[in-house]
């Protein structure tokens, strides 16, 4: 454990490091249960940090970038940042805006990025774990109920970092817990994505409005430029002249996987330069693939470096967009007496 800043109310936030025997390295804070650095090997065993954010906890503090953190109560949009449950309607806070349609973003103006986690090292047979815990009280951000939630990060002996989210409330409650790290394989400052290949197990995916809300139907990608179902350079039709694209400002969309039953491998990313190759498995029906479209360098960042438009792409692992207000998506209402639990890995290699 290490000092890592001091908070606006003046708490001290830490990182804490997993290390492997193979020198794999995840850096983790407890601001916002945050992954601050992951250093791979590349084809040549040279170790690179491969996701994007700060070398401090302030500067996360005074951005809302949500580089590598928890994300939560709900992950992603809820339109008019308002629900119906049980016959209550319930507002949350606004802190979202695309195209002018007002809406709740990943947990609203103070979300779990922006909490100090409660957080205790462990070794376990599976490898070194850092388990991070909160709880948010009744009617924070809008939200019903007290919700005790367990994010466990473990990093494998198979360069494995795999995320466990366990939850219970007290109350009928949205929950919709994903993590947001940016990645770029080639390490972060290194420059845009788009040459790296993706392939992405996944025939639908949920169009959105000019407000990146869903519209409430799957929609194949076949013969779309959404279609990742084979391997794609990420740039290649990210500027193509289609309404989902442009509505977006490129990839910004939740993807249904084939098989989210954790053991398959959901999404597969090769980098040619560094022949980094990262592959996902999740326990989640979605995964939001975003591309860094609203980056624009206006901050610094780590090692000084400023990360412009998709200087890095996200794998959200989660339950749809807005699936609050759409009762044809699985649902993310999480009642006493259940737990939420939910698995994603990312497995990084070489080629």
């Amino acid at each position: 454990m290490t000092p890592f800043g001091t908070l606006p109310d003046g708490r001290p936030a830490h990182l804490f490091t997993l290390e492997n025997n193979s020198g794999m390295r995840a850096e983790i804070s407890n601001y916002g249960g945050t992954l601050v650095r992951l250093l791979a090997p590349d084809r040549y065993g040279q170790l690179a940090d491969v996701v994007l954010g700060f070398d401090r906890c302030e500067d996360y503090a005074a951005q809302s970038a949500f580089f590598g953190c928890i994300v939560g109560r709900v992950g992603n949009r809820i339109a008019g940042g308002q629900f119906t449950l049980d016959g209550r309607t319930f507002q949350l806070a606004i802190n979202n805006a695309p195209g002018g349609f007002p809406c709740h973003l990943h947990g609203g103006n103070l979300g779990f990025d922006k909490k100090l986690w409660l957080t205790s090292a462990h070794a376990t047979p599976a490898g070194p774990s850092l388990i991070c815990r909160y709880l948010s009280a009744d009617g924070e951000e809008g939200y019903p109920g007290n919700l005790s939630v367990t994010v466990t990060y473990t990093l494998t002996a198979a360069n494995t970092l795999r995320i466990h989210y366990m939850a219970t409330s007290d109350q009928p409650t949205p929950v919709n817990l994903t993590n947001h790290t940016f990645f770029n394989l080639a390490g972060e400052g290194s420059g845009d994505i788009c040459n790296h290949v993706l392939t992405l197990h996944a025939a639908r995916y949920t169009p959105v409005s000019a407000g990146l809300i869903p519209l409430g139907h799957l929609a194949p990608v076949a013969q779309t430029p959404l279609d990742f179902t084979t391997p794609q350079p990420i740039g290649t039709r990210i500027a193509a002249p289609h309404e989902q694209l442009e509505v977006a400002g490129g990839y910004d969309h939740n993807y249904v996987i084939d098989q989210p039953d954790g053991r398959h491998v959901a999404a597969t990313v090769y980098e040619p330069s560094s022949g980094r190759v990262l592959e996902m498995r999740t326990t989640e029906p979605g995964v939001q693939l975003y591309t860094g479209n609203f980056l624009d360098g206006s901050f610094p960042a780590k090692n000084g470096h400023r990360y412009h438009h998709r200087h890095g792409f996200c794998l959200e692992t989660q339950h749809f967009p807005d699936s609050p207000n759409q009762p044809a998506f699985p649902s993310v209402i999480l009642r006493p007496g259940t737990t939420l639990d939910s698995t994603t890995e990312f497995r990084l290699s070489c080629r």
